[in-house]
């Protein structure tokens, strides 16, 4: 739903990687049931935006004309729109293990930047005209598998930057290619983006390659680096790496990196590891995703690729502070037994009432089937909902 407000202009939803489903028919299913729904309880009557996830096999299957034009009929027939995309997982995201899978392909491999390219032409077609789309990737790699890639990948990030300029002079859409530091990645915290951006994407090498791409020079590259090439904020991940709010948003402002998304999502905290809390996150330590870890003593970071890991040391971390990338209800301000970020995600949300962060907003909660059945008694549709009122209520919507 579009936002308006005295300072605030911009546009919320929440993305339905939630919703499990790889195949069309399965992505299909998920959204006649769950956006109708949602809508009616949050927006009735009004357009609600839409945080689409497509994999690999369903973007396949909307090749077909009659396909994509039954996605788009019901989008527009139930008064929806896309306005962000998440090109994030290439496959299987539910109901199997993910785990470090979630990275491949990676944007060394020439499928990663194929399926991007074709998600950015696909959104054309959906993005409404004057809207502009934000397109959220992986960042880079997976920090294990960098080694020897760094050249490889940035170059296919570019390569496709140059298909959005292309996109762009022939629709008129504009796409921005975010991409979403997350821990244990290439880009894990908010100083390394910008050392990646500064050095490498918007380096003379990348500059050279674009512009010999595009045939843009001077001013006009520089633009169009900097409007198709992007942050995604993923508010969860920055808090799991102990960034500071306020001035993670300022470096990226203050270096020209665009914000093209702020995902708003909440970790699990434990402000002084026992064995009582140690006993109690067994329950989140579940197979499917990754949940690394960042423990804090004495303002001092030490990581772990994932909870099982971080608990088989917790002997040499009681007293310590930890953040788990296990995204939890964003309106549920502490969990049996410990606390989250959600304090870290509502200061986020009174700097973006004040100086709008990004103008687009989506939650992304994408653990609710494995979150511990205490958890899970609320109908899917309706913790949605008051997940995105939640959020109005401090963004003044």
């Amino acid at each position: 739903m579009r936002i308006r407000g005295t300072v605030t202009d911009c546009h919320l939803s929440y993305c339905t990687n939630i919703h499990a489903g790889e195949t069309l028919d399965e992505v299909m299913a998920g959204l006649r049931e769950h956006l109708p729904a949602v809508r009616a309880q949050v927006c009735p009557g009004e357009p609600m935006g839409v945080g689409l996830r497509l994999g690999a096999t369903a973007l396949a299957a909307l090749q077909d004309p009659a396909r994509f034009e039954a996605l788009k009929g019901f989008l527009d027939d139930g008064g929806f729109y896309v306005f962000t995309v998440n090109g994030f997982p290439y496959g299987t995201f539910h109901g199997a293990t993910v785990k470090e899978g979630a990275y491949r392909p990676d944007w060394s491999d020439p499928l990663r930047l194929a399926y991007t390219n074709a998600l950015a032409e696909l959104f054309a077609r959906l993005l409404p005209d004057g809207l502009e789309g934000s397109l959220s990737t992986v960042p880079g790699t997976f920090r294990p598998w960098a080694a020897g890639r760094l050249d490889t990948i940035t170059a296919n990030l570019i390569a496709h930057v140059a298909r959005l300029v292309e996109i762009e002079r022939a629709t008129g859409k504009t796409i921005c290619l975010a991409l979403e530091p997350e821990p244990c990645c290439l880009l894990e915290t908010v100083d390394e983006t910008i050392a990646y951006f500064e050095g490498h994407l918007f380096g003379e090498a990348a500059r050279a390659q674009l512009a010999a791409a595009t045939g843009l020079s001077g001013t006009a590259l520089e633009a169009a680096m900097r409007r198709h090439l992007g942050v995604c904020y993923d508010v969860c991940h920055a808090a799991v790496e102990f960034e500071d709010p306020a001035a993670s948003i300022a470096a990226l402002r203050a270096r020209g990196i665009r914000i093209a998304k702020a995902q708003l999502s909440s970790a699990l905290r434990v402000p002084a590891l026992d064995e009582a809390s140690a006993a109690r996150l067994e329950a989140f330590a579940e197979p499917v995703y990754l949940h690394q870890v960042v423990e804090r003593r004495d303002g001092q970071l030490r990581r772990f690729l994932d909870l099982p890991e971080a608990l088989a040391a917790r002997d040499t971390a009681r007293g310590a502070e930890w953040r788990v990338h296990f995204h939890v209800p964003v309106f549920l301000p502490e969990m049996i037994g410990f606390g989250t970020t959600q304090s870290f995600l509502a200061e986020v949300l009174a700097l973006h009432a004040s100086d709008p962060v990004s103008g687009h907003l989506e939650v992304e909660t994408y653990t609710w089937d494995v979150l511990p059945e205490a958890y899970r008694k609320v109908p899917l549709g309706a913790a949605i909902a008051r997940e995105l009122d939640w959020v109005l209520q401090r963004i003044g919507g």
